[in-house]
């Protein structure tokens, strides 16, 4: 697992949290840490071989373990329990430019979006821009980057 897969699951955790309401200080330390992650010279399971973690700035005790789970297993149970526990299709949709998790949070609790289609039946039923944050020039880039990204 590189480390720009490894900082996308670290975002990832970060958007869910932030959906889920938790503790803003927690949500940007996992945010803070993504983009440590990415931009390192090194990868990180070079590190992990050399006991080196500590060196990556953002990563303490817990990160530190949930990083070495990642390198060494390839998956994250943490990450998985997390995403389980988390309405259906937000990961999907959080992985669309311009939807972030406020936003990802409203579509999936207000239309019941729990799918990419769900969200072009949203746009195309002009359900979309009845939301806060959501107006006519957000549908169209989110239709736009829906269809683009079926050819």
């Amino acid at each position: 697992m590189n480390n720009k897969e490894i900082a996308r699951i670290f975002q990832d955790i970060a958007d869910i949290l932030e959906v889920k309401g938790e503790n803003v200080f927690k949500i940007r330390a996992y945010q803070k840490v993504a983009r440590t992650i990415e931009q390192l010279p090194v990868e990180l399971d070079i590190m992990v071989k050399e006991d080196r973690l500590r060196e990556v700035p953002g990563v303490g005790d817990a990160i530190e373990k949930k990083i070495i789970e990642l390198v060494t297993t390839g998956k994250l149970n943490f990450y998985e329990t997390l995403k389980a526990a988390s309405p259906v299709g937000i990961t999907a949709l959080l992985n669309i430019p311009g939807v972030g998790p406020k936003t990802a949070s409203i579509l999936v609790n207000r239309l019941g979006v729990k799918s990419i289609e769900d969200l072009e039946k949203a746009i195309f039923d002009n359900k979309i821009t009845k939301l806060p944050r959501v107006g006519e020039k957000t549908a169209k880039k989110l239709l736009y980057y829906i269809q683009s990204t079926r050819t």
